[in-house]
């Protein structure tokens, strides 16, 4: 018999993977769900088709009565970001994007977001807050979460580092791309993103689609091939 879908997956303590493929459905990014204290925040929001499947998945997780205060977009695409707008409601959370990408989010762009693909429709989802340098610091409790413009996949890619268990966690979705010309990707961009991946010698990475690696050979092993790949490009 094929094994029951997952519910979550806990990643760390205090971290968990809360939505994707086998545990909502395929067409999810990867969501993970990160506990600060006396706080949450999630890391993309997955496409927003089985939307309570991930707010099941959170409540399951966290602490009665903790709030989610923000929901970090590491790019604009409709299975990362598509059901940011209905999580924010939710749970009255502030949503943060690259400014590259903040108009797309806004405007519900089903092209450039990729809704187009899935025959979907981009939900416009307000951003509360732009990125705007290339990398910038996000404070819950004395717990720092760095924001890291990466762009390549998309112009206004993010990815996200923080201090947990005394590893350096990488959210680093979409490491494997794709560059296609109708997401205004950029190989050159992707090419230098992957070095500056590998340079910061995460302990974790925890992926869009491909999974979770621990240890920092893993880690490499698994970046390494799509360096070589791009520098073909």
């Amino acid at each position: 018999m094929p094994a029951a879908p997952l519910r979550f997956m806990r990643v760390l303590d205090g971290l968990w993977q809360v939505g994707g493929d086998v545990i909502t459905t395929p067409e999810d990014a990867a969501v993970y769900l990160v506990l600060f204290g006396g706080e949450a925040v999630l890391i993309d929001a997955g496409c927003g088709k089985h939307h309570s499947k991930i707010v099941t998945n959170i409540q399951v997780c966290l602490p009665p009565k903790t709030p989610v205060t923000h929901i970090f977009l590491t790019h604009c695409h409709y299975d990362h970001a598509g059901g940011a707008r209905k999580l924010a409601e939710k749970y009255g959370a502030q949503v943060i994007a690259h400014e590259a990408e903040a108009e797309w989010l806004e405007q519900g762009d089903n092209s450039v977001t990729g809704a187009s693909w899935y025959g979907a429709t981009m939900e416009p989802v307000r951003i509360s807050r732009r990125i705007t340098r290339p990398v910038e610091r996000f404070s819950f409790g004395g717990h720092i979460l760095t924001a890291r413009h990466m762009p390549g996949h998309s112009p206004g890619s993010l990815v996200y580092t923080a201090g947990m268990e005394g590893k350096t966690v990488l959210f680093g979705q979409d490491v494997h791309g794709p560059v296609s010309p109708q997401l205004f990707s950029n190989a050159k961009d992707y090419r230098e993103s992957l070095e500056k991946l590998l340079g910061l010698g995460a302990d974790v990475l925890c992926e869009g689609h491909l999974g979770v690696f621990k240890g920092k050979k893993e880690v490499e092993k698994f970046i390494r091939p799509y360096l070589a790949k791009a520098a073909r490009m």
